[in-house]
């Protein structure tokens, strides 16, 4: 059976620099999630620092739009971790 294929997005204000919610903290629990689900990852998307309010500050995640819009990876699903400290 082909594996879904997926992205996965992290992203961190300063403010959430905090107990897990660090960039690698959330890779990790993204990696477990997609291999729980047997998915495929095909790119990470990093914004570190950036504001989560909106998405014009946040040049990895309009790229990874970009790509998808793009069709590069034929990617059907994009993972995420949700916090919001802000």
């Amino acid at each position: 059976m082909k594996k879904t294929k997926c992205y996965i997005y992290t992203r961190v204000s300063t403010a959430m620099q905090v107990d897990g919610y660090s960039l690698d903290a959330q890779k990790d629990k993204l990696k477990r999630y997609a291999a729980y689900e047997e998915m495929q990852i095909v790119g990470e998307y990093s914004d570190e620092g950036h504001s989560g309010k909106n998405i014009a500050g946040r040049p990895d995640f309009l790229r990874m739009l970009e790509d998808i819009e793009d069709g590069k990876d034929e990617v059907k699903v994009v993972t995420r971790t949700f916090a919001s400290i802000e």
